[in-house]
């Protein structure tokens, strides 16, 4: 049987991901990466044994890339060309021109397709795509709403995998919190997440009003925090003194994994946050908004809390579950850890995809 042959365009793969281009190729595909230089995971991936070349896309309509992109569509005859974001999809759109190929692109966040939308025709809704991926079910039924009349995406072309995980990747050890002012045996509600307007910031400062202020409670904000409008709401808080900034840290899943609980107070588009999903992995039992593909991580009140967003005192209400009953957290924590394991494994990623190759060459 002939082995399909796949080209990856992707920008700066994180762990899931780099992981996939080396289990695909262990499983018989002929996979070939292109990826921006100095990418966190390219060495392994290339140690891996799957060829990967760099070049840098400057932007969506990159000249240079797209020829780059083009020549080797011609040297070398794949079946499929598999891309990663927009960037790289509009580049590899515009490359593929005229030649024979299978297009998939992956859709990671909720939001921000529209037949009206110029942008949206040289990415997913051109019409040489074959198939999206999307990385939740609410991005893949949010794209088939999207339309006018009867230009509409056809459900056989978006499909749902999400993306798998493996516990042996995580082994943070827990950071010690009393380097940032936090007492020992405080409970400690962590947040990764920077300051965008859709991330529900301040209805999660907002519900620390809520929360005793006594000190038991604290608030780590760990990303890009600092903005003009964040800090005064920090500032006005009756628990400001118990609300805590790091900026960016590189430490960031060592934090988190010294929570009490992670919280992500999205407001819309999220897709399927990498943040909760180490907060996990690590046994921090989660809350999240019905926003995007959160909620598909937790069987509600079993393996976490979701609560609706926007609605500072309900997520108050859900902090305070878990504050009051530190059994239940616990057990909600290592119930997390186990949803991932269990129902986000690496392996079911790789299969589908795998699935998603042999069908389409099928079709």
């Amino acid at each position: 049987m002939k082995k399909i042959r796949v080209l990856c365009l992707t920008s700066f793969s994180d762990l899931p991901e780099a992981h996939m281009f080396i289990k695909l190729k262990e499983a018989g595909i002929d996979l070939h990466v292109i990826a921006s230089p100095g990418a966190p995971h390219n060495d392994t991936i290339r140690k891996a044994g799957v060829p990967l070349e760099e070049i840098k896309l400057k932007g969506r309509f990159d000249l240079h890339g797209i020829r780059y992109i083009r020549n080797k569509l011609k040297r070398e005859p794949f079946d499929i060309l598999h891309m990663f974001n927009n960037r790289t999809t509009s580049n590899g759109l515009l490359a593929a021109t005229g030649i024979p190929i299978k297009i998939i692109c992956y859709r990671g966040i909720e939001g921000n397709v529209s037949y009206l939308d110029p942008a949206s025709w040289t990415t997913y809704l051109h019409p040489k795509v074959d198939r999206i991926i999307c990385v939740a079910e609410a991005i893949r039924k949010t794209l088939l709403k999207v339309g006018i009349g009867p230009l509409r995406l056809t459900p056989e072309k978006v499909v749902t995998i999400h993306k798998g995980h493996e516990l042996a990747w995580y082994n943070a050890t827990p950071a010690d919190l009393t380097v940032l002012d936090i007492p020992k045996d405080a409970f400690v509600i962590g947040c990764i997440a920077n300051d965008r307007p859709r991330k529900g910031l301040h209805i999660l400062i907002e519900a620390m009003n809520y929360l005793p202020t006594d000190g038991s409670v604290h608030l780590l904000l760990i990303g890009k925090m600092d903005s003009s409008k964040l800090l005064p709401l920090i500032g006005s808080s009756p628990n400001a003194k118990n609300i805590h900034l790091t900026g960016f840290r590189t430490d960031a899943p060592a934090l988190i994994a010294a929570c009490s609980t992670a919280v992500l107070p999205a407001l819309k588009r999220e897709g399927l946050p990498k943040a909760i999903i180490e907060a996990m992995v690590y046994a921090i039992p989660p809350i999240v908004t019905r926003s995007g593909g959160s909620p598909e991580l937790v069987v509600e009140n079993e393996s976490g809390l979701v609560v609706s967003p926007g609605n500072p005192k309900e997520l108050a209400g859900a902090i305070r579950s878990l504050y009051d009953n530190r059994a239940l957290a616990k057990k909600m924590g290592e119930a997390a850890r186990n949803r991932i394991r269990l129902d986000f494994r690496h392996a079911t990623t790789v299969g589908k995809t795998l699935e998603v190759y042999q069908q389409l060459l099928e079709s």
